[in-house]
């Protein structure tokens, strides 16, 4: 199955749900963009505001003709900012004021004559005061390297205040618009969170639904060949794999996306040479993600297959620990489980070493490689006025934020590989062919009257296990089914259940042919009893009324009665409410097939098959049966497949099957009567041949 088929497939499970799906990425898409928003506030907050004590001051003798809160006044002086002198629409060159700069020296402010060089490091000497202000001598480096010393004064709190106190208020303003933007980026992120979490459950609940109704509509060949471990582990740990496809992979590839998009808008905006240069790492990214994609979704194929392996050998073993146990076969067993998870821990062990080396440390290689030429040259650069400290800060911020989600899409790479390969398996499941119904129209309850018309039948092409046989049971008959193991009795009764198509002949109904009847209906008027009856987790009542909740307490009561299981079940401290655990293993083997007769005789089938119904019970309870089942057995066919043949003397008929081919028929006395294969059988189980062989 191609992974485009397969994603088609997923999408549209998520179809019914793309109306929430596209309200939770309208909050992913806010929320993202909220969060983006931030790096232009703070570079605003850094260039206009924070980095104002670098921007020069002009000295006014007399007060210019401007708004009052652009001038600040200084020892008889008017002093203007040059921004602020742009807003006032004047310019250096239209105006007579000389410059002026504010240089702080840690805690305290100086205001100096002239233009002076911000970086470096600068001496203060004390010189003579000044209307009663203290004056300093500055010593500093200029561009060219020479030493200048022009003067200035020491601005005391309040001035430095007054020359500032314009940009205190856009710098809370611009912190609250900061702080806005994280709680509502993540105010969104959570409610699309939850939405996108909600929406993978029900998706996973449906898909898990749908899965387990498919399997029950599957044909018994299929469960047959397939391992019981694995179809569990399809069920449960590859649908819990695909919902983190529609929970993770699918937020953290749309989140990010959105956030590469909006970054590189961002990164352009600020500076088109640093974004151009961030736009040649994408092909390195490309290429990792090809390499990886290429070789894990091998490795992830592998693991699933040992993964199904691996529950298939702790379900065989838990199923068989009496025999384990029994045949002392717990090392075998454990040597067998060592294989197969050792198998399993080299496959993931090749997978992490891809991941080690393709995902996270790569890309985080190259981001480091680039922000590190960035800021040697940008940043060098910075001191030339080629680009502002606040945009370099802001882009060093968006470079952050630009790797960090390809970051998160490649750790989610790993989880989508696993998904797409688990979504593979579920769908082969649900691409098997169900059991065929074409023929089907549903049937009353027949009169039970069954004929084989030259049936044969094969499990593998050409390798009959049935051939021509043929046999009519009347309404109310008993038939017999016996013959040595592998003679054909049960592949008979499957074929009666339809479990499995015949292959030649064909089966009537009451005349009428059972590839026109409806599968389920048809056994829904047939009672089954097997060799080693099934019990579920519940109650008694609840594995006799078996899901069928039209069927009264009294009616359970009355099956019970009918094959003496009333007689051990109300001994029990809670009766027909006794709890049942798993397999019914509280119970005996006989108290067990006990209660698997009342449920096959409650729903009153037409037709009734025991299959060695009668091998785990002792000979007492056996007695009592059989006179239950000659009174239940009026009005339905029995079929009973036997290999004590003390317990089918009544039956109508005997049919004795050899190599898939019936060699004798007649009742019991018939039978016997003939000398042949069904008297031998019948004599070695009573003991009388050897008697005969050994007088």
């Amino acid at each position: 199955m191609g992974k485009e088929h397969v994603w088609k497939r997923l999408a549209a499970f998520a179809r019914p749900f793309q109306k929430q799906i596209g309200g939770a990425l309208i909050l992913l898409l806010l929320g993202t963009s909220a969060e983006l928003a931030g790096p232009f506030l703070a570079k605003a907050m850094i260039d206009n505001h924070i980095l104002a004590i670098q921007k020069p001051w002009y000295e006014f003798e007399q007060k210019p003709q401007v708004p009052e809160d652009l001038v600040v006044a200084i020892n008889d002086r008017y002093y203007i900012r040059e921004d602020a002198l742009a807003d006032a629409g004047l310019t250096p060159g239209s105006i007579q004021a000389s410059e002026a700069t504010v240089v702080a020296a840690g805690t305290t402010y100086y205001l100096i004559e002239g233009k002076i060089e911000q970086n470096g490091e600068k001496q203060f000497t004390p010189i003579e005061p000044e209307n009663g202000r203290e004056r300093f001598a500055v010593t500093a480096g200029d561009a060219a390297g020479t030493s200048v010393a022009p003067t200035g004064i020491r601005l005391t709190g309040e001035e430095v205040l007054a020359m500032y106190q314009n940009d205190v208020q856009p710098i809370i303003w611009l912190s609250l618009g900061y702080g806005a933007l994280i709680l509502l980026s993540a105010g969104f992120n959570y409610v699309q969170i939850l939405w996108l979490q909600t929406i993978a459950q029900r998706i996973i609940q449906q898909m898990r639904m749908k899965l387990f109704v498919h399997l029950q509509k599957l044909p018994v060949s299929f469960f047959d060949k397939t391992p019981v471990g694995s179809l569990v582990s399809r069920v449960s740990n590859d649908t819990e794999a695909i919902r983190e496809l529609y929970v993770s992979v699918l937020a953290t590839f749309v989140q990010n996306g959105i956030y590469l998009l909006g970054i590189l808008i961002a990164l352009f905006v600020l500076q088109p040479q640093l974004a151009l240069f961030c736009c040649l790492t994408v092909p390195l990214l490309a290429l990792l993600v090809y390499v990886y994609q290429k070789y894990s979704s091998r490795y992830y194929a592998v693991i699933r297959a040992k993964l199904g392996d691996m529950n298939a050998t702790i379900n065989e073993m838990i199923q068989n620990m009496a025999i384990v146990q029994a045949f002392r076969r717990e090392e075998g067993v454990q040597k067998e489980f060592a294989q197969v998870n050792e198998s399993y821990f080299k496959v993931r062990m090749k997978e992490i070493n891809l991941e080690s080396l393709l995902l996270r440390p790569a890309v985080d290689l190259i981001w480091k490689i680039a922000l590190t030429l960035i800021i040697w040259y940008y940043g060098s650069a910075s001191f030339h006025s080629v680009i502002s400290f606040g945009a370099l800060f802001a882009f060093v911020d968006y470079m952050g934020r630009f790797f960090e989600p390809i970051n998160m899409i490649m750790n989610r790479l790993s989880q989508m590989q696993q998904a797409t390969i688990s979504a593979t398996r579920v769908f082969d499941i649900l691409d098997t062919a169900a059991e065929s119904q074409t023929a089907g129209t549903p049937i009353a309850r027949p009169r039970g009257e069954v004929v084989f018309d030259q049936v044969s039948f094969a499990y593998n092409e050409d390798e009959y296990v049935l051939k021509n046989v043929s046999f009519t049971a009347k309404p109310g008959q008993t038939i017999a089914l016996v013959g040595h193991t592998g003679s054909g009795k049960s592949s008979l009764m499957n074929l009666l259940l339809g479990f499995y198509p015949v292959t030649k002949g064909r089966i009537l109904i009451d005349g009428k042919n059972m590839r026109k009847i409806d599968t389920q209906s048809l056994r829904s008027h047939i009672g089954l009893v097997l060799q080693d009856p099934f019990l579920f987790t519940g109650s008694i009542g609840f594995n006799i009324r078996m899901y069928n909740d039209a069927i009264s307490d009294e009616k359970v009561v009355q099956a019970a009665k009918a094959v003496r299981a009333d007689e051990f079940i109300t001994r029990l401290p809670q009766g027909y409410d006794e709890p049942v655990v798993e397999r019914g293993m509280t119970l005996s083997a006989g108290q067990r097939q006990l209660i698997s007769f009342a449920r096959a005789l409650v729903a009153d089938p037409a037709i009734l098959i025991l299959d060695e119904a009668t091998a785990s019970i002792d000979s007492e309870t056996e007695l009592a049966i059989q006179e239950a089942l000659h009174v239940l057995s009026r009005g339905r066919t029995t079929f009973i497949i036997a290999h004590r043949l003390s317990t089918i003397q009544h039956a109508d008929q005997i049919l004795v099957l050899s190599r898939g081919e019936i060699v004798e028929r007649g009742t019991h006395d018939e039978l016997m009567a003939q000398d042949g294969l069904y008297q031998k059988m019948y004599q070695l189980q009573q003991g009388s041949l050897s008697v005969k062989v050994n007088g």
